[in-house]
């Protein structure tokens, strides 16, 4: 990956994880995270184990970043913007959607 598709990588995944490694880490406790997803083969959600990686890139200096996280700040930035156009009609607030989403650190509702 070139030097200017890493900045721009970067730049649209810090747009579109709304949410802070804190609030990521409070969400993945709850029940509603757990119960939505698709399991990655060990009970674990493919969501739920991108939330961890996403997590771990959001506390890492940019210098310090690996060419394995720019491909999964690509990744989620791609199931972000799939995901967003996929919006349902009303109020999104307590629906599988919207929890999806958290779990690839984007809040609809924020």
């Amino acid at each position: 990956m070139k030097e200017e598709e890493k900045e721009e990588v970067y730049k649209e995944f810090n747009e579109l994880v709304n949410m802070s490694p804190g609030e990521i880490e409070d969400w993945l406790e709850k029940e509603e995270s757990k119960e939505v997803g698709l399991d990655s083969g060990d009970g674990e959600s493919i969501g739920r184990k991108s939330a961890k990686k996403i997590v771990k890139i959001k506390r890492t200096k940019k210098a310090e970043l690996s060419t394995s996280d720019y491909e999964h700040m690509q990744k989620v930035n791609g199931y972000i913007k799939r995901h967003k156009a996929q919006r349902p009609e009303g109020d999104v607030k307590n629906t599988p959607w919207r929890y999806s989403l958290m779990n690839w650190g984007h809040d609809p509702v924020k």
